[in-house]
């Protein structure tokens, strides 16, 4: 089961400020233990929604661009790891380990990602296949770098 822990953002990440050096010794020896427990697909930060834009798409066909940042937001993802484990407790037991090197209180969501078996008949062994295609296509450009 895929599992993606969504770090939110606040005003010191939309303001663009970046980590410290002991939470980014922090997070590296946290991943480094997700991946040698061989849970680590992957995970990152992201920049500020001033850097962004959101799409709006209409019924109609058409598409407006908004460019960031979005004040408006209630919630803001700040970065992302996605966790590959047996269960939502095993998952939830990698969380309980988050590195705590700030001083603030924050709040992590957990969120399972779909498998091909989650979309039942309607994901056509053709479809499958294009998918795996796609996927393989993906990790062989990312290989490339």
């Amino acid at each position: 089961m895929r599992f993606m822990i969504i770090v939110p953002g606040n005003a010191e990440t939309e303001a663009g400020a970046m980590p410290s050096e002991q939470q980014l010794a922090d997070m590296t020896a946290y991943n480094e233990e997700l991946l040698a427990a061989g849970v680590l697909v992957t995970g990152e930060g992201l920049h500020p929604t001033s850097r962004g834009a959101r799409l709006h798409y209409t019924h109609d066909g058409s598409v407006t661009v908004t460019d960031g940042p979005f004040a408006e937001a209630k919630e803001i993802v700040a970065g992302f790891t996605i966790i590959d484990v047996s269960s939502k407790e095993e998952a939830i037991e990698w969380l309980k380990k988050w590195p705590r090197s700030t001083a603030d209180d924050f709040t992590l969501e957990l969120r399972q990602l779909f498998d091909a078996a989650d979309f039942g008949e309607a994901l056509t062994p053709e479809l499958q296949e294009r998918e795996a295609r796609m996927r393989e296509q993906a990790a062989r450009a990312a290989a490339q770098g």
